[in-house]
């Protein structure tokens, strides 16, 4: 589609965020975590530890998805002043939010499988060289946890809680993951060693793969929320109503509410009134019920 060059908007399409900075962090985590994934996986095949080896693997899912999140944000950022994307690319990092929840998904159920053939056949494991590539492991992980944490936030007041840019919240639990993994494997390789619990290896990366399943779970639900416009309550739409009710005895004939960015929305909506407002008025309405709104358009039909 070609649009008139001398179109004029009343204002910006761009309803993303400016992500370069975090772009850079994911980054700097990506190769971290590449390196060490490596190291785990060689030292994990060679000492025969469960625990490390499915801390190796798992690492390695999550380079992937750390490349997700990059292309994700590189690829919002390139498009973002597109008009041929009616309401900006404020989604795409939803969208990478969930691709990677699915990926953390699949980490588990690997790790869970694997570490059940474990404890039904046990093999032998050489704890010390695998307890220090383990603790080098966890560093790593404490590092890129600092270097991710991510205090750019939003208050949401449609939910009532803070908003968060769900592509580095994606990139944020994976880094949470692999700590949690690499303390479970440093867990059952001293278990083994001193106590000489061996099942502890395997029991110990079904605990990881269950804490990541309920981390997952959780990503998808929030991220596919918004992909699918669930992103308003009820009691939203029901003081909307009330509103405008009260100021002209309007009713809402149709209205429709959904997020297209990290702190924006937008918004259709049609009254009918005996006596209707002007349509900024309406639009100061909904601002004040919903001041994230970025992008409103307004019919008004008189009985």
């Amino acid at each position: 589609m070609q649009y008139d060059s001398n179109i004029q908007w009343d204002h910006s399409h761009d309803f993303g965020i400016d992500n370069r900075q975090r772009a850079t962090k994911v980054k700097i985590v990506f190769w971290l975590t590449t390196v060490i994934m490596v190291l785990e996986i060689g030292a994990g095949t060679w000492s025969g530890s469960m625990a490390l080896l499915a801390d190796g693997w798992h690492m390695g899912t999550h380079s992937a998805a750390f490349l997700i999140t990059i292309f994700a944000y590189a690829y919002a950022m390139k498009h973002a002043n597109n008009r041929e994307f009616s309401f900006g690319t404020g989604k795409v990092n939803y969208l990478g939010g969930f691709a990677s929840a699915v990926a953390l998904a699949i980490v588990a159920l690997m790790m869970a499988l694997e570490s059940v053939q474990r404890l039904i056949e046990p093999k032998e494991i050489h704890f010390d060289e695998a307890i220090w590539v383990a603790i080098v492991g966890l560093t790593v992980n404490i590092v890129s946890v600092f270097v991710l944490h991510d205090d750019d936030h939003h208050h949401d007041e449609d939910h009532g809680h803070q908003h968060h840019d769900h592509n580095m919240k994606a990139a944020y639990f994976h880094v949470l993951a692999d700590t949690l993994t690499s303390l479970l494997a440093i867990v059952a390789l001293l278990t083994g060693k001193y106590f000489d619990w061996i099942w502890m290896d395997a029991v110990m990366g079904i605990v990881g793969a269950a804490v990541i399943s309920r981390w997952s779970y959780g990503l998808l639900k929030e991220s596919s929320d918004v992909l699918l416009d669930k992103s308003v309550r009820t009691s939203s739409y029901e003081k909307i109503a009330a509103a405008i009710k009260r100021e002209d005895q309007g009713i809402i004939n149709d209205i429709h509410i959904w997020r297209i960015g990290t702190s924006h929305q937008a918004a259709i909506l049609s009254v009918v009134s005996k006596q209707p407002l002007e349509p900024y008025e309406y639009k100061q309405i909904l601002k004040r019920l919903l001041p994230h709104l970025s992008h409103i358009s307004v019919e008004v039909k008189k009985l």
